[in-house]
């Protein structure tokens, strides 16, 4: 994948809050735009995000992801499982990238290609 075109409109996923992981499944539901039928479980997301619409490559920025991987490390290690599957899948189509800032703006902020799209 050309990173540069995929980072064109960067979709954002903020895991700030997220406590647990019925709130992480409702972020990647909102930042992803999956369908209805989305079961919120590890093996749903790992479908959709090997379907997921549109006709370009999709750059998935994850920013605030440290305190719920420092809470529910087990789930996070499944949530990383669950993303690089999908990567390695679809490596036209995905990437995963982990903002190391404390917000958005850090990985985002500062350029010319305006903020985070959603794929809804």
């Amino acid at each position: 994948m050309k990173l540069d075109e995929a980072l064109r409109h960067p979709v954002l996923l903020d895991l700030h809050g997220v406590g647990d992981k019925a709130a992480f499944m409702d972020r990647c539901a909102t930042a992803l735009a999956l369908p209805d039928w989305f079961g919120r479980n590890w093996d749903a997301l790992a479908d959709c995000l090997t379907d997921l619409p549109g006709p370009g490559p999709v750059a998935l920025v994850v920013t605030g992801w440290q305190a719920y991987a420092e809470a529910h490390p087990l789930e996070w290690r499944l949530a990383q499982d669950v993303f690089a599957t999908a990567v390695d899948e679809r490596p036209s189509h995905l990437t995963v990238l982990l903002a190391l800032g404390d917000s958005p703006g850090d990985f985002l902020g500062g350029s010319d290609r305006g903020g985070p799209a959603s794929l809804g």
